[in-house]
């Protein structure tokens, strides 16, 4: 598919998108195909290689975005490159790579002596595997389209005053698995629309890709590389419902005499099959390093009880918890219901909360 024109609808008149709070997602890609964008129901498959608008929704146009590029099954993209998420369908820009600790508990394997592992509640062994990730910036013309499926992503910090419950975020950030990049190449120069953009980037024609990192880029990500960074993500399958988890650390904050440690959760959960199930419950173990556990039930996620279809099968969240401790676990359940009305229970994969030791003050403020 090399060379495959990638076209998208655009709405005649999309509004940026909002700041919201909370961030990110991931997830595998189906391959590399033709796209386009038909509004909420996200990216749909056209039955030739050249894309029809004969489908288009009222009020919308064709607009040539660029030309797909081989995805690559090994080695990492570099800053600068273009591409389209293969699960949401944003357009968005590659900053950086991470280099994460996969455990994947759906992948039955031994665990030789000297690997890193991770064992849970109620769970196997599984060892970690290198994983690469992306720092990314979002096109904030396409957060409108993805809002149903998708928290806008931002990246959230403690904010720098009294105040140890307060955030603050930057917006249009997010984090993307290796194999959820579908690369495009385009000759516009600035392809991409986010406030950060060209204080991150700037183009030359020289280099391939044609957009290279600024010194504020560089500085930005030594400064806030602590928060930033993601080490681990979890992964675990029950009943054809994939739940992919990545904690991060935010920092530590003086409360009433005590240290309180914050950390920030995304959450994707992705239906691998055609039967619609919708989110009814969350049910949480939240397990402290100073020897409490706490249990937290609840109906939907933040807010919203989101059906997972063959049309839509993804939706991705984040939030935070805080403990009096360095360290601890969190693990649990999701209840789906199904069309007959029957229910069942999905794996939260246990995961830990871990603190930088070294770093305890969070950012003040964007650091360039």
């Amino acid at each position: 598919m090399s060379g495959c024109a990638a076209r998208r609808y655009l709405a005649a008149a999309l509004s940026r998108c909002r700041v919201r709070a909370l961030p990110l997602r991931e997830a595998p890609s189906r391959g590399l195909r033709a796209l386009c964008a038909g509004g909420p129901g996200g990216w749909q498959l056209p039955a030739r290689r050249h894309l029809s608008s004969r489908n288009r929704a009222e009020g919308k146009v064709l607009e040539t975005v660029g030309v797909f590029e081989a995805p690559k099954p090994q080695g990492k993209y570099e800053t600068g490159q273009l591409f389209l998420h293969s699960v949401f369908g944003y357009r968005g820009i590659v900053l950086f790579p991470w280099q994460a600790r996969l455990y994947d508990r759906d992948v039955a394997s031994p665990v030789p002596e000297k690997s890193e592992s991770a064992a849970g509640h109620g769970s196997k062994e599984v060892k970690g595997k290198t994983h690469t990730y992306y720092q990314v910036l979002i096109d904030a013309r396409d957060c409108p389209h993805i809002s149903q499926r998708s928290q806008t992503e931002a990246v959230t910090f403690l904010a720098n005053h009294d105040d140890s419950r307060a955030l603050y975020a930057i917006p249009g950030l997010d984090y993307v698995s290796h194999e959820d990049i579908l690369p495009y190449s385009s000759t516009d120069q600035v392809p991409i629309q986010h406030e950060l953009f060209e204080r991150f980037l700037m183009y030359d024609q020289t280099k391939v890709p044609p957009f290279v990192a600024r010194d504020t880029l560089c500085a930005w990500q030594e400064k806030n590389h602590p928060w930033l960074e993601l080490s681990d993500v979890h992964r675990e399958t029950t009943e054809n419902i994939r739940v992919t988890v990545i904690p991060f650390y935010m920092g530590m904050r003086e409360a009433q005499n005590s240290h309180v440690y914050w950390w920030r959760y995304c959450i994707r959960l992705e239906n691998l099959d055609n039967e619609v199930v919708q989110l009814r419950e969350r049910h949480w173990r939240i397990f402290s390093l100073s020897g409490t556990l706490e249990t937290v039930r609840g109906r939907g996620v933040v807010g919203r009880e989101p059906v997972l279809s063959k049309e839509q099968p993804a939706f991705q969240y984040s939030s935070h918890v805080s403990l009096q401790a360095s360290s601890g676990h969190m693990w649990g359940t999701f209840r789906f219901e199904r069309p007959d009305g029957s229910h069942f229970d999905v794996r939260i994969p246990p995961f830990s909360l871990e603190s930088n030791k070294d770093e305890k003050t969070p950012p003040s403020g964007l650091h360039w």
